[in-house]
């Protein structure tokens, strides 16, 4: 069974209330997306299942009734995906940000009346990190829901990023994400949460390649004492990362080390990334040399089932 994690949904509603059609966030423009359109393109790359979930920027409108309202239309939306097509499609909540209240109320609707498999969540919000204070009631509703959270990138609140004429894609979407692990570990929103299980997208930016950097902070104990936060590698260890744009050798083996394979899963960022290059990528890591054949099932479906076990065969056969 292969289950992509990083699926997108991105119904003409939801596109055309949260970007420009000739400028869209990021700066990369997706394909045209349609239900019809997935099917077709899971069925081209042998696709079993494809979790989904809202993309850039996330549902973080200036109006706050029209951010609840856009979630709502997203959530009943990404319902009735499921419902038509309950045998390949799983999906993942949407939520108004930076509002707490909002979002852990859209989070209940979603959770507990549509029935939906997690919460996706944005690196920032209208400048607002994950791991700010004012998120940490947010948080304690996804621990007591033992929630699974897909956390996606955004781009960086500041102007000056901007100004490099550099694609938010090359630099800014990666170094966002690593913002907020770093953000959401040392200022104990990890900790506080053990049983919410976070998967991010892109293998986590550039977070694995600085992880010996984190190891020194920690050792000189430049962002306080770790009895709170528990070290990093420790969180580096619980997170689970996804493979969209992340699919090559260095990378694949730098996640080994960091974390595990158990802790790897396969996602295409579809209807971003180009069909070629997605199942170039799926190629590639089925033909890696250097991972086994278990580890390789692991990564295309396994691990995922782990997330989302309501797709298990075994389970689905018995009922």
């Amino acid at each position: 069974m292969i289950i992509d994690t990083h699926h997108h949904m991105l119904p003409e509603f939801f596109f055309e209330a949260t970007n420009e059609k000739a400028n869209p966030v990021g700066g990369l423009k997706p394909q045209p997306w349609t239900i019809e359109r997935s099917l077709a393109f899971m069925d081209e790359l042998e696709i079993d299942i494809a979790i989904t979930s809202i993309s850039t920027p996330g549902i973080q409108l200036p109006d706050r009734h029209a951010s609840r309202k856009l979630a709502r239309k997203c959530n009943d939306f990404a319902a009735m995906l499921v419902s038509t097509h309950s045998r390949r499609f799983g999906a993942l909540a949407s939520v108004p940000m930076p509002n707490v209240d909002d979002a852990i109320e859209e989070i209940g609707y979603a959770l507990d009346v549509l029935k939906l498999d997690g919460v996706v969540l944005f690196t920032n919000s209208q400048g607002i990190y994950l791991g700010d204070q004012r998120m940490k009631p947010l948080f304690r509703e996804l621990q007591r829901r033992k929630a699974t959270v897909f956390v996606h990138p955004n781009a960086s609140p500041d102007p000056a990023a901007h100004t490099l004429g550099l694609t938010d894609n090359l630099i800014d979407f990666p170094v966002d994400t690593t913002r907020a692990i770093a953000q959401l570990h040392y200022g104990g929103t990890f900790a506080e949460t053990p049983d919410v299980k976070y998967v991010f997208s892109h293998a986590g930016g550039a977070a694995p390649y600085l992880a010996g950097r984190f190891a020194i902070i920690d050792e000189i104990k430049l962002m306080g004492d770790n009895l709170a936060t528990g070290p990093s590698a420790e969180t580096f260890r619980r997170l689970y990362y996804d493979t969209a744009s992340a699919w090559t050798d260095p990378v694949l083996n730098t996640l080994r080390q960091l974390a595990g394979m158990d802790k790897v899963l396969f996602g295409t960022d579809f209807p971003y990334m180009r069909n070629d290059l997605a199942a170039r990528g799926k190629l590639k890591i089925k033909s890696n040399p250097d991972l086994s054949a278990d580890e390789k099932k692991q990564v295309l479906g396994g691990n995922a089932l782990k997330l989302f076990p309501r797709f298990d065969p075994v389970k689905i056969d018995s009922r």
